[in-house]
């Protein structure tokens, strides 16, 4: 069930109550009052990352609206995803088989190095900015990431470990599969391309891996190769996610093209390269890189020249 609508964004605290107690022995007060100073401390932390995820809320939400857009909250298994269209359909996209989906990435997955966020929502919504500005004909829908987004009422299962190491889990892939059906659904469409910026490209394949209907995958910026990417890196693996690379030859024939920035250093194009030399013999898979471009710049200012080339190619 597709619930549309605006959302209403929830307030918060706009102070912090103050204690002050009786006075008590030098040693005692002293402990006292650091144990409230970091109550105090944890509140306004906790306030802080409220403020900016109501912001980071409102922002998106300005996007849609002035883009001519609605949005609505997708009930999709063990998540409740943010998904959004345009509410008149481009130009030829009535009676059209095609409904392109643009994933988004995965958001403020770290507040600090080894600190998992409080909230996932993106500091910057990349992947709404490309659908927005998305040229093509047929449909075109936003499709965001577990607990991105919405509000408390939505955040059902919103364990950390679900834009941390889980990110990638099947029971996330089942639930944007979920979603995308709903999207194909009100959009009456027959066949599916998916584009997905950051970790929204590396859910681009698994889901693509496991659906009939995907026609063709376009990612962005995307980590492709999770066993090659956390070797570079000396990360911690992602346990409980799956690997778009362990799913190389599955997705083989399915016409794609995957865009790098020359300035990535988050991701790079040595990871697409190493999900490449995964995939058989006549695969229909090809690489780009953009010079000049990085992990963040300039994907979504440019989107619409960049979907034009694409289109022209040979």
């Amino acid at each position: 069930m597709i619930r549309q609508g605006r959302f209403d964004i929830v307030g918060i605290l706009d102070g912090i109550p103050r204690h002050f107690g009786h006075r008590e022995a030098p040693l005692t007060g002293l402990l006292c009052n650091i144990i409230t100073l970091m109550a105090v401390l944890v509140v306004a932390l906790s306030l802080s990352a409220c403020s900016s995820v109501k912001i980071r809320r409102e922002d998106a939400f300005a996007l849609i609206k002035d883009a001519n857009w609605q949005s609505g909250v997708l009930n999709a298994g063990n998540f409740d995803l943010l998904g959004a269209w345009p509410i008149s359909p481009p130009s030829g996209a009535n009676g059209s088989a095609d409904l392109t989906i643009y994933i988004e990435g995965d958001g403020l997955a770290f507040s600090r190095p080894n600190r998992p966020s409080q909230n996932p929502t993106p500091t910057d919504a990349i992947a709404l900015k490309m659908a927005i500005a998305h040229q093509g004909a047929g449909a075109v829908a936003y499709l965001g990431r577990p607990c991105q987004y919405v509000l408390d009422a939505h955040l059902r299962n919103c364990d950390q470990s679900y834009w941390t190491n889980r990110r990638y889990a099947p029971e996330v892939i089942s639930s944007a599969s979920y979603a995308i059906d709903q999207l194909k659904e009100r959009s009456r469409a027959k066949n599916i391309t998916l584009v997905g910026y950051s970790g929204g490209g590396s859910l681009a394949v698994l889901l693509a891996a496991k659906r009939t209907d995907v026609t063709e995958i376009i990612t962005v910026a995307a980590n492709l190769d999770l066993g090659y990417w956390v070797a570079r890196d000396h990360f911690a693996p992602l346990t409980g996610s799956l690997d778009p690379a362990d799913f190389a030859t599955d997705v083989a024939q399915i016409p794609q093209i995957h865009l790098t920035g020359e300035k990535d250093t988050v991701i790079g194009t040595d990871v697409v390269q190493a999900f490449l030399a995964k995939m058989p013999p006549g695969h229909h898979a090809h690489l780009i890189e953009y010079r000049g471009f990085s992990h963040n710049c300039c994907w979504a200012e440019q989107w619409r020249s960049i979907e034009l080339s694409l289109k022209n190619r040979p």
